[in-house]
Formats: structure tokens, sequence, C-alpha cells
């Protein structure tokens, strides 16, 4: 019976020093960056599930170049091979990949959107204009749910590397969680080209 009450004594003493020491805070924010995480993941298979309207939409223009509409349709096909959950956040380097998988999705439709300006039946078509501002809103809930991540993980990492904490986290396992980056700075940063056939430039 002693030991039983030592026993209990101890794991209540235990409990008290780990929560004293931000055990359950830390599980309350890693699981605020799952849940930011998630929503990420939720717009991106938003856009993901959008293309192939926009796609089927595109080919009706029978003079549309079929190279453009191949990137959108093959970035597609790369970023659905890469399986988004959670778990991608304990690994670097998929995570990376599933990042940069889904910036050569943007980049490809960004451009995909810049040579419609040359189709005026397309640009006429309502199916296809409804498709486009649907797109647009994805970029912009996705750039939302992007930063409320980037937020919440500054949060996160800054937390778990601070005292006392630091130390039940070690002994814990937990690491920092990866921060969103942008996959190719120069892609994002130069605004595409519109050209009409006017400009005698290459």
């Amino acid at each position: 019976m002693k030991r039983l009450i030592l026993l209990f004594a101890s794991l209540v003493l235990s409990c008290s020093l780990l929560s004293g020491c931000g055990y359950n805070e830390l599980q309350s924010m890693d699981e605020s960056v799952n849940a930011a995480w998630s929503e990420v993941i939720n717009q991106y298979q938003r856009r993901t599930d959008l293309i192939p309207n926009v796609v089927n939409s595109v080919k009706g223009e029978a003079d549309f170049e079929k190279s453009t509409l191949t990137q959108v349709i093959n970035a597609r096909a790369k970023a659905t091979s890469i399986q988004a959950t959670p778990e991608l956040l304990n690994n670097p380097e998929a995570f990376q990949k599933f990042t940069q998988a889904q910036g050569e999705i943007g980049n490809a439709l960004s451009r995909l959107l810049v040579t419609v300006e040359r189709y005026p039946t397309l640009q006429a078509n309502k199916a296809f204009q409804e498709l486009r501002v649907q797109l647009e809103g994805c970029e912009n809930r996705i750039a939302i749910a992007r930063n409320n991540y980037i937020k919440t993980v500054q949060t996160y990492n800054t937390w778990i590397r601070q005292f006392p904490q630091l130390i039940w986290v070690k002994i814990l396992g937990y690491k920092q969680k990866p921060q969103y980056k942008v996959a190719d700075e120069a892609a994002v940063t130069t605004p595409p080209v519109v050209d009409f056939g006017t400009s005698t430039q290459k």
C-alpha cells in the first residue's frame, strides 16, 4: 500500500513538473501547427481539383499552345504523386519536395492565364472566366493559409527553443517544424511577360 501511495505521489509530481514546464502548452502548439498545415493542404487540394476543369475548358480553343497545357498537367501530376499528410512536417526533405511541386503548379497556372490573354474566344467564354475567378480565389486562400502556417510555426519554433521548456522538448524528442519557403524565388518575384506577338524581343 505504501509503495502504491509513493507511486501515485511520484506520478502527480511528474505531471505537475511537466505542466509547469509547459508540456501542455507544447501539445497545444504542436496541434496548432498541424491544424495550420492541414488548412494549407486543404487549399492546395481545392486548386488541384479545379485544374481538370480549367484544362478541359482551354482545350476547346483549337489553336491554344499545347506546351502550356502540358506544363499544367505535368505539374499537377507531380504534385498529386506526393502524399500530402501532416507527417510531412516531420520530414524536411519530403516537405521541401511537396512545397516545390505546389510552386510549380502555381507557376504553370500563371503562365497559362497569361497565355489566355492572346485568345479572345477564351476571354469571352463565360465558363472559363468563372473558372478563372475560382482559381484566383484559390490562390488568395492558399496565400492566407500559408501565411497563417508561417506565423504558427514561427511561434512554435521560438517557444521550444526557450528555457525551461527546451529541456522537456529535448527529452520528449520534439523538433522544430519546417518553415514554408518559396521554392523558386526568381520565378515568383519576376512578373510574367505578356507578348501579343508585336514585340521583336525574344
